[in-house]
């Protein structure tokens, strides 16, 4: 289960309950949260009009540049997002705002209040905070995330989404979705809706074969990278084309190949429907401004940069699959090898127990130069020692230590005196978490 804590303690009074009496770990299944909706009076179908996410990466991103666009134009939107890294706060983005205490807490408590003997999870008692939240106050639209696989998922209770996409497939939440690539997709697509558009990447021809069945028996049209729309981008603009017409901007500011891609996918279902135009310019705003917390973020000065040498770099992601770990290596090695040079890229990594070390390590195995493996605090998780037992066999000098700060002072006895030091800090969004407390560099 998702733990979170709150400074504030009528908040806190509020998660000691759900923690109480929650079932303590993720479940899927719709009748909980269709259950506890109704006892609130079913906020879920007075919501304002729903831009509905799923994939296995770059969901998060995909809905920050819905977010981001939507509100250049003028709008005003409501956002849901999982998991929160600092505050629990950041999961409910209520007109624009984080959702503020006093609201935060006073849900939290008709919540638990209507439905404490449903046995709702973590996750669902919070999408209903969220409906709750949403319903009651006015927005233009909603940019809804899922937050685990699509067809089960809380959040698919949306009857009458204004537009549905998918953005990148791949392998995760293995024990709730299972080890086969075509069947996640097809629990991805379960979001598909009668008569309402279903944007998606261009996926390899099972996986896209799977996704248009799903959509076909739900009498949902597929519209397509690659068919319905089209993505090309150069060294500094990103091209978008459909029958309607083209887009051409700046390419997105946030770092990694993989980021055009998701910027694509949100104008693609932001043109796709016809409700809330959105202009050039609002995309354009989009790519220049939108920052996505532990996505590919270079931290700022603070506590944990500033044990590093001057010059040294701080990268975070909260990538944890090998489909997040190729876009990121990807990445690193650009940052890692500007012009002719090359500079030493070190890893920090903790990863939970049900992920798959070996995967995610795989892509840096030629690009790594040190990796230095830690616990993750209050979650069940790889032991630093299987970590780097895992890196030894791919190639990698492996290094553990305690926690964060310890590794980046091993990083700063090992590295190159004459070359600082590039340090990428990833394989969880709760370690992620962690960093950005700890750095002093809280999502807002």
């Amino acid at each position: 289960m998702d733990h979170a804590v709150s400074t504030d303690t009528a908040v806190q009074a509020q998660l000691d309950r759900l923690w109480a009496l929650s079932p303590g770990a993720d479940i899927l299944g719709l009748e909980r949260i269709t259950l506890l909706l109704d006892r609130l009076g079913n906020p879920q179908d007075r919501l304002p009009p729903v831009f509905h996410v799923a994939g296995t990466n770059g969901k998060g991103s995909t809905c920050a540049f819905l977010r981001s666009a939507l509100e250049a134009a003028g709008y005003t939107v409501h956002a849901y997002t999982s998991p929160h890294l600092v505050r629990f706060n950041e999961r409910i983005r209520v007109a624009g705002q984080l959702i503020d205490d006093a609201m935060l807490a006073a849900l939290l408590a008709e919540v638990l209040d209507a439905g404490g003997d449903i046995g709702a999870s973590f996750f669902e008692v919070t999408t209903a905070v969220a409906f709750l939240a949403f319903a009651r106050t006015p927005a233009d639209a909603c940019v809804i995330e899922v937050g685990l696989g699509g067809r089960l998922d809380a959040t698919n209770v949306i009857a009458h989404p204004l537009v549905t996409g998918i953005a990148q497939l791949g392998i995760d939440h293995q024990s709730f979705l299972g080890d086969s690539a075509v069947g996640i997709a097809g629990e991805k697509a379960g979001i598909a809706k009668s008569g309402v558009a279903l944007v998606t990447m261009d996926y390899e021809p099972d996986l896209a074969a799977r996704v248009a069945q799903v959509a076909m028996d739900a009498h949902a049209p597929v519209l397509a990278l690659g068919t319905s729309w089209h993505l090309s981008t150069d060294a500094t603009t990103l091209r978008y084309e459909d029958a309607d017409g083209s887009v051409h901007i700046p390419l997105p500011a946030m770092a990694g190949p993989h980021q055009p891609g998701n910027l694509a996918l949100a104008i693609a279902m932001i043109r796709h429907q016809k409700l809330l135009p959105v202009p050039e310019e609002a995309f354009a705003h989009a790519a220049r401004k939108t920052h996505w917390p532990a996505r590919m973020q270079r931290l700022h000065p603070g506590p944990l940069v500033n044990l590093l040498p001057p010059g040294s770099q701080l990268w975070l992601d909260g990538g944890h699959n090998p489909a997040a770990a190729g876009a990121i290596a990807e990445t690193m090695r650009e940052i890692a090898t500007p012009g002719i040079g090359r500079s030493d890229v070190h890893l920090v990594l903790g990863m939970l127990s049900n992920k798959d070390p070996a995967g995610l390590l795989t892509p840096f195995a030629e690009i790594a130069t040190t990796l230095h493996a830690v616990p993750i605090a209050n979650h069940e998780h790889h032991a630093p020692h299987a970590l780097a037992t895992v890196a030894h066999t791919l190639g990698i000098a492996a290094h553990t230590a305690d926690g964060i700060a310890d590794a980046l002072r091993d990083i700063v006895e090992i590295a190159d005196v004459a070359e600082p030091p590039i340090v990428l800090i990833l394989g969880s969004l709760y370690l992620a978490g962690e960093v950005l407390r700890a750095n002093g560099e809280l999502p807002d």
